[in-house]
């Protein structure tokens, strides 16, 4: 239980990702709010974790700074952020077909919503947001307007670290190669995947999300930490 007593606030709740995330929160004792645009999936996802520990949901759109303020404010006091806005578009200079979806989701609703959070989060708070191995290693040319995308994030969160010193707020993210396929609890996840394999199933990323949000990570500060598995050595 090393998370007894945190109240964590996930925004852009998926099916995979961050339904894994709230399943090992929740089973490390803290209480978890979740966030997306569909109600349907949080709904669902209450349902199935709910016997674990306390979860709620607030439904709403975070992709404008009005959005960001009313689902932090709908959400009650909360210890920690994670932002796991997902989206993913192939495209080249040639096309530029995902470039403002991928800036939108991957470099603005995160600024939104830390900025909105700041009123809730205090010393000792934790955030956490999700930058991809597409962003901070090897270039794909299919993949301009994402990597571009993720490569900021990753340097949100070295900039956010920076900031937010003064008040004591870590921020820290991973970069996750393919998370592949929908969480399912309780299952052997890892006999899905072996060590080098390029993806992975969503419970090997939100693990070390959780590493992250517990003391055992406090000196770990600004900095996007690698999850591929040693698939990039290959």
């Amino acid at each position: 239980m090393r998370l007894k007593g945190k109240r964590i606030l996930i925004v852009g709740v998926s099916k995979g990702l961050g339904y894994a995330l709230a399943y090992f929160l929740l089973k490390e004792g803290a209480s978890v709010i979740i966030n997306s645009r569909n109600e349907d999936k949080l709904k669902e996802i209450k349902k199935s974790l709910e016997s674990i520990g306390e979860i709620n949901y607030v439904v709403g759109d975070v992709s404008t700074l009005d959005g960001a303020k009313e689902v932090v404010n709908k959400s009650g006091d909360f210890t920690d952020l994670v932002v796991t806005v997902g989206g993913y578009v192939e495209d080249t200079v040639t096309e530029l077909s995902g470039l403002e979806e991928m800036i939108r989701n991957h470099i603005k609703i995160p600024l939104y919503v830390v900025n909105a959070s700041l009123n809730k989060l205090k010393e000792g708070s934790t955030i956490v947001l999700v930058s991809s191995m597409a962003g901070i290693y090897k270039a794909d040319p299919s993949q301009l307007s994402y990597g571009i995308a993720k490569a900021g994030l990753a340097k949100e969160v070295e900039i956010l670290a920076s900031e937010l010193l003064s008040k004591g707020i870590r921020v820290v993210g991973i970069a996750p190669s393919t998370i592949s396929g929908e969480f399912v609890p309780n299952r052997d996840w890892r006999k899905l995947r072996k060590l080098g394999q390029s993806d992975a199933p969503p419970e090997d990323f939100a693990r070390v999300i959780v590493w992250l949000l517990t003391d055992e990570a406090e000196w770990v500060n600004g900095i996007v930490i690698p999850v591929d598995g040693g698939a990039r050595l290959k």
